[in-house]
């Protein structure tokens, strides 16, 4: 039930049937992560994202001199990771556990199978997808000229 409860109220998930949400939630996995845990760390090959249920974790990068730094901090019903799913590149930051973290796992192999009985609802999230992207992009975009100004 709390998995269905997250994936309802995530922004990526709008526009879905109560059972195209429903059959997300019985496709995902549940993970815990303990404070100081990495989700996944920046240069590795990901194939997952990742919806918060609980706790907050932090979004790190390197800088020029290899020191990490947080660029945020998301919180439920936030999530993270979808673009190595897009790209099938390779992880551009690292996500590490900044309290005890509860999330739920949505790998590429879940999202096929979703996409297999529900193909419109794939659609969906694929444009929600983009759309938040574009937000991301436009409030990073905000904030470099801001600090250009």
């Amino acid at each position: 039930m709390e998995k269905l409860a997250v994936i309802s109220s995530s922004p990526l998930f709008e526009m879905l049937s109560s059972t195209e949400l429903a059959h997300l939630a019985e496709l995902s996995e549940q993970r815990r992560y303990a404070v100081g845990e990495f989700v996944f760390e920046e240069g590795e090959r990901g194939d997952s994202l990742y919806v918060i249920i609980r706790g907050e974790v932090e979004v790190l990068r390197r800088d020029g001199e290899g020191q990490p730094r947080i660029l945020t901090v998301l919180t439920a019903p936030d999530f993270f990771g979808e673009m190595s799913l897009i790209d099938k590149e390779y992880r551009s930051a690292t996500v590490r556990a900044r309290s005890e973290a509860v999330l739920l796992r949505l790998s590429a192999q879940h999202l096929a199978a979703f996409r297999q009985t529900n193909r419109d609802g794939f659609t969906f999230v694929v444009i929600n997808i983009a759309r938040i992207l574009s937000a991301r992009v436009r409030e990073a975009n905000a904030r470099l000229t801001a600090r250009q100004a």
